[in-house]
């Protein structure tokens, strides 16, 4: 995995490698609104993940995450980080987790 200084940086460099898309959270799930598609996390698997601290304040934290479903859609999500982080289901939480597996940044 790359490293990168900033979302910007991150961003540009996934969308040249083929994550076009725009994830949201919706309902415990990630929704991909162009294309009318909700995915459980069985349906993808985060290929990457990045974490940035705010430059004003550290605990202003997001994450990137490259997502890649089961169907070939390939996008990112972008997420706080932390206290302020939407509310996620258990099993989506899971799948995200920074911390194991092929997202550990």
């Amino acid at each position: 995995m790359d490293e990168y200084m900033t979302e910007t940086e991150a961003l540009a460099d996934l969308a040249a490698r083929g994550y076009n898309e725009n994830f949201s959270v919706e309902n415990g799930a990630l929704s991909l609104a162009t294309l009318g598609l909700i995915l459980h996390p069985e349906d993808f698997e985060v290929v990457e993940a990045y974490r940035f601290e705010g430059e004003s304040n550290p605990s202003d934290m997001s994450v990137v995450y490259a997502i890649e479903s089961k169907g070939g859609h390939k996008g990112v999500l972008m997420m706080a980080y932390g206290t302020y982080s939407e509310a996620l289901s258990a099993d989506l939480i899971q799948k995200l987790d920074m911390r194991k597996g092929a997202a550990a940044q």
